[in-house]
């Protein structure tokens, strides 16, 4: 019977062993790990920069621009804080900042256009009968799910297969699945907003930021998280595009279902009522489930640089305060007790040594051919800002 963490990762091939170190050489610069696979293109963006000049033209024409800005000046609230909760839940090993605008920007533009197209596609095919009731429910319960937890998680797929470098597993998914749900729910929540002004004016505006911007801000994050979890797991068991399409499509389903029961509760039942019974402690299973792949990621920290410490290039004391946020944090204010403050140095230090162990996890899993040169790279710069922090001070004759 196996004695690992419910969270642990399969023991994978044996990976080359780590070499110890030589004299060091005389640093020429600090290496930079190449952008390939850790950005997003360019011409992601341009194409995005024309569907979102569309999507602001469909905005204004039916919402017109006062209702418009007043929506999008309340949307920026529960952004912000969403923002700020994966800012603070992505510090262990933060992503490329260039695919996080990315994902940010496919959630508020892509993933919205994609379910608004369908919904006028829908509209043109099935035209509003007089039961507009069961219609309604049907959009609510089955097809907005649906179709926007695949737009929402396509584009989670796309930072996954744009970003394999920087895509390392389960924490890196539910980081980019949340930003591709704020982004959406940024989106949605202006034309909510919007609309709830034009049609009941202050009150009806207050009712629903209250409903959208303070109880449930982080309702699409939580979806889309789990299509991002399942393509997470897929990149850390080093599954090939294909396959980690059938993992996140699975993951999609479990996201769909999700948002329908949610959808559902204010449809076919007491949404308040189901909202303190079972959506906020779905909410809380949600952050302790988070807080047990950051504890799986700081035991994969420390086990790869362990590798680095039996071979010589660090101190298992070094390890110890590399893989735990209270040993980091401790470092960092010991760094700014040092002559001239050390502390940025102490920070890139930290930041590279935990490229370094994730390095190093691709290639024992064999999921990246260029692993191996990211983890000369990594070292060269981590070793660098290592002896950077402990040189001597150089005083005046």
């Amino acid at each position: 019977m196996s004695h690992l963490p419910p969270l642990a990762q399969p023991a994978p091939a044996a990976p080359p062993a780590v070499t110890p170190p030589a004299t060091p050489p005389a640093p020429l610069g600090v290496p930079v790990p190449p952008k390939k696979g850790r950005s997003a293109p360019i011409w992601a963006f341009a194409i995005m920069l024309v569907l979102l000049v569309a999507l602001i033209a469909y905005v204004l024409t039916f919402l017109g621009a006062t209702a418009s800005a007043v929506g999008m000046v309340l949307a920026l609230i529960p952004l912000a804080g969403v923002l700020l909760a994966v800012r603070i839940a992505d510090r262990w090993e933060p992503e490329p900042v260039s695919l996080v605008i990315f994902a940010l920007a496919w959630g508020a533009v892509v993933a919205v256009g994609i379910a608004l197209g369908v919904d006028v596609l829908l509209g043109l095919l099935f035209p509003a009968g007089p039961d507009d009731a069961t219609r309604d429910a049907l959009s609510s319960v089955v097809q907005a799910p649906l179709v926007e937890e695949f737009a929402k998680g396509l584009g989670v797929f796309v930072v996954f297969v744009i970003g394999r470098r920087a895509f390392d597993g389960p924490v890196d998914g539910v980081v980019y699945g949340a930003l591709v749900g704020a982004g959406f729910a940024f989106t949605e929540n202006i034309m909510y907003f919007a609309t709830s002004l034009i049609e009941g004016g202050v009150s009806d505006t207050a009712f629903t930021f209250v409903l959208r911007g303070i109880l449930s801000p982080f309702a699409h994050v939580m979806f889309t998280s789990l299509t991002g979890y399942a393509l997470g797991r897929a990149a850390r068991r080093g599954a090939s595009v294909g396959g980690a399409a059938a993992t996140g499509l699975i993951g999609m389903l479990f996201a769909a279902a999700l948002h329908a029961l949610w959808n559902g509760s204010a449809v076919f039942a007491d949404f308040f009522h189901l909202y303190v019974t079972l959506q906020i402690p779905l909410f809380v299973a949600f952050v302790v489930g988070f807080i047990m792949l950051r504890r799986e990621e700081a035991r994969l920290t420390r086990a790869r640089l362990g590798e680095y410490a039996a071979a010589g290039w660090f101190t298992p004391a070094e390890v110890e305060m590399l893989a735990t946020g209270a040993g980091r944090r401790r470092a960092v204010a010991w760094a700014r007790t040092l002559p001239g403050d050390r502390s940025r140095t102490m920070k890139a230090f930290i930041a590279d040594a935990t490229g370094l162990a994730a390095a190093r996890e691709r290639t024992r899993s064999g999921r990246d051919p260029h692993a191996p040169e990211d983890e000369r790279i990594y070292l060269a710069r981590a070793t660098t800002a290592r002896r950077a922090l402990l040189a001597p001070v150089a005083y005046g004759p």
